[in-house]
């Protein structure tokens, strides 16, 4: 029983996808900051910063969701 008390909540695997998503993320937001254009309407802002995020996002869902095989 004292076992499951020192079990962390997610494996190794999921651990770093978790630090991958945070890495997209932050890239994504600084690319949207690097648009020259009025407003940040250009193509970093719009259209390639935005993505990246998304990608963030659904790198931090399957962290979330994925089951490390460590914990079978």
């Amino acid at each position: 029983m004292e076992d499951n008390k020192n079990r962390l909540a997610f494996g190794k695997k999921n651990y770093v996808l978790m630090l991958v998503g945070i890495a997209l993320l932050a890239i994504g937001f600084f690319i949207m900051t690097l648009d020259d254009e009025l407003y940040g309407l250009g193509f970093l802002g719009i259209t390639l910063g935005p993505l990246v995020v998304l990608a963030g996002f659904a790198v931090e869902f399957f962290a979330i969701m994925a089951k490390d095989k460590s914990e079978e």
